[in-house]
């Protein structure tokens, strides 16, 4: 590969991190928003809005996993470990500065809204680092089994299993905190699966699609054909 198209997949794998960064952080911030939704009228969904960025997360490491490889992945995955603990002393400063009397949002408002941040950040690192690195690993197993082929098999198997623990984890350690009430864990950890089980349904045609434009643009001939770095 020549030293134009390397910068060109470096440059794509800093833009592949930064949105799987932003997706987590966000989805750490805003989780506290619950919303129906009803697609089609065939089922009520109660969901938070944090879940709407965080399945982003799976199919980033999916892509990096395929077209970098494991070690790259779990770099952008230690990287999102380090962001939002960032976020979250940022947001621990924020609330503790006291607000002007002529601010938009008192204190009162703003612990409100942030007040669950320290304990979604900490239960939401908890479930991602296991979820996020299963995630890595699993996908890499079928990838072997499979000798590279039917990318669909190990991008659904391995969010299908990741996407389990997360949500079980996240919701488990939320209501053991009392920021969720326990009569509300079935159904959440329901909708929260099913929602990411049809958000992994979906993202296989847009993965598939990724990796091949990638891989030609590149130049990365054959199944399961990945960027060698050597300094990794």
């Amino acid at each position: 590969m020549d030293k134009t198209k390397r910068k060109q997949a470096e440059t794509l794998y800093l833009i592949l991190a930064a949105l799987f960064i932003t997706s987590l952080v966000t989805s750490n911030l805003i989780f506290q928003k619950f919303f129906h939704w009803n697609p089609f009228g065939l089922f009520e969904f109660e969901l938070s809005v944090g879940i709407i960025a965080y399945p982003v997360t799976f199919l980033v490491t999916d892509i990096i996993s395929e077209i970098y490889g494991r070690r790259r992945a779990n770099k952008v995955v230690v990287a999102g470990v380090f962001a939002s603990a960032f976020a979250l002393l940022i947001v621990v400063v924020s609330t503790e500065a006291p607000a002007t009397i002529w601010s938009p949002i008192d204190d009162k408002t703003f612990k409100h809204v942030f007040g669950f941040t320290f304990i979604a950040v900490g239960a939401s690192l908890a479930a991602y680092l296991l979820a996020q690195f299963l995630d890595v690993q699993v996908f890499h197993f079928w990838k072997r089994v499979t000798n590279g082929k039917h990318l669909w098999i190990r991008n659904n198997f391995s969010t299908f299993t990741s996407q389990f623990v997360d949500t079980a984890t996240v919701l488990l350690l939320l209501c053991s905190f009392g920021v969720i009430e326990w009569k509300l864990f079935w159904v959440l950890l329901g909708n929260g699966y099913l929602f990411k089980v049809l958000f992994a349904l979906f993202d296989t045609p847009v993965i598939y699609a990724t990796v091949y434009f990638v891989r030609k643009h590149f130049g990365l001939a054959g199944h399961g054909a990945e960027m060698i770095y050597p300094e990794d």
